[in-house]
């Protein structure tokens, strides 16, 4: 049943922010379905998920879409963190429209812990006061990773030692809202890692430019941080809506009452990267999913995520992950910082 459309401005804007954060609920039943099924590893989806128990498995084309996410967005983050370390520094985190995800968590479990200087999570208000009371609940287990914590604005942000959960709408002016948000957390000084995982394509073009701009100016040479942190960017989220079943993928959208305002500008696999060249980045690169799963997973992974389940619908798999990619970009302080950063990216997998 499609939802009704309000005659009044305010009402629609509210339903609109209401169908854009109901995909981060689909993305995160999408993960626990992943989980269930043996595609994925994550012990922490099910403490945000409601009655998640009780939830439907999704169809072996989902399973397998976010699989192919997963791998390639941890391996790029795991990178991140191997080269940081390889120049003696810890590193910060910024999931931008972080919704349900649990990369924090499973990165704290792992062996990556140590390199972990602060993890910053910003989404809506309503999102992270829902995600804060999750945490702050004792039966998830998610507080015990997280060590001593403390809410704030009301229990909608929350704080401990090297994690920070932050209210706020992107689309508003970075310059109006991060110094205020992030405080003295965020520091200048060490390689930081921007995730933007199906958020930039529901923002104006403008907006998001603004919102990279923000970052990119925060970790340039100033007076106070002459050798800023390299920074860099991660971004997935759908391209190329323009042809039949990007159409198709449109209207299913605006059926849910959500549109796809930054998408235009990137018809084209060869367009994604101008989203951070255009800002200074040293070097940009974008790979379909499709691509990724192809050429960049190990047949042996492969062949066990295919021994899960039959999937019939290959072809119509192959069209859905040719409409989505993964973007990574880095921006080095000065030419002299550009190695070993310049190294960072996924690599493509001898095949059988």
């Amino acid at each position: 049943m499609h939802p009704l459309v309000s005659t009044n401005r305010s009402e629609r804007v509210h339903d609109v922010d209401a169908a854009i954060r109901q995909t981060d609920s689909d993305a995160a039943l999408a993960r626990l379905s992943a989980v269930r099924k043996g595609y994925l590893n994550d012990r922490f989806i099910s403490s945000l998920v409601s009655r998640a128990q009780l939830q439907p498995l999704r169809p072996p084309l989902i399973n397998t879409g976010t699989y192919v996410r997963s791998e390639a967005i941890d391996r790029l983050v795991e990178q991140w963190l191997e080269l940081s370390k390889t120049e003696g520094q810890l590193c910060q985190i910024v999931s931008l429209g972080a919704g349900s995800d649990t990369r924090f968590w499973r990165l704290m479990d792992g062996p990556w812990k140590d390199q972990i200087g602060a993890y910053f999570e910003l989404d809506f208000p309503d999102v992270t006061l829902k995600k804060a009371m999750a945490i702050r609940n004792p039966r998830s287990g998610l507080s015990t990773t997280l060590g001593h914590s403390e809410l704030d604005l009301g229990g909608q942000a929350l704080h401990s030692s090297r994690y920070h959960l932050l209210p706020c709408d992107l689309r508003n002016p970075p310059a109006d809202i991060f110094p205020g948000l992030f405080k003295e957390y965020l520091s200048p000084a060490l390689p930081t890692l921007l995730l933007f995982e199906c958020v930039l394509v529901y923002m104006s073009p403008e907006a998001s430019s603004t919102l990279i701009q923000w970052f990119v100016d925060f970790f340039s040479p100033s007076t106070r941080t002459p050798s800023p942190g390299t920074l860099g960017c991660t971004v997935y989220e759908m391209f190329g809506l323009e042809d039949a079943f990007g159409q198709v993928m449109m209207n299913n959208l605006r059926a849910r009452n959500v549109s796809l305002p930054g998408a235009k500008p990137y018809p084209s696999l060869e367009s994604l990267p101008a989203r951070f060249l255009r800002h200074g980045f040293t070097s940009a690169k974008a790979l379909t999913l499709r691509n990724i799963r192809s050429n960049y997973i190990e047949p042996s992974e492969l062949e066990r995520i295919s021994s899960l389940e039959m999937l019939d619908e290959v072809e119509e798999l192959n069209l859905v992950l040719e409409h989505y990619a993964i973007t990574w970009g880095m921006k080095a302080s000065s030419t002299a910082t550009v190695s070993p950063w310049i190294e960072w990216g996924l690599r493509p997998v001898k095949q059988a």
